[in-house]
């Protein structure tokens, strides 16, 4: 998704600087990707970190004593 939006915000922005007719306005909410894209790789980071730390968490707490 990231690409995506990012691609198409250099579109939208190319004919500014080459002094073309800009894009129709669907480029411009396919530009609305890049930042959606980067909110679902953050969202990713964060569910992964606090996996981690729940995993480590589970393997460091103390067992409960067997009754032997």
């Amino acid at each position: 998704m990231f690409l995506v939006g990012a691609a198409a915000t250099l579109a939208t922005v190319a004919p500014l600087f080459l002094g073309t007719d800009p894009l129709p306005s669907v480029f411009y909410a396919v530009c609305m990707l890049m930042g959606a894209g980067f909110l679902v790789a953050a969202a990713g980071v964060i569910r992964s970190a606090l996996a981690q730390r729940r995993q480590v968490a589970a393997a460091s707490s103390p067992s409960a004593p067997s009754a032997t």
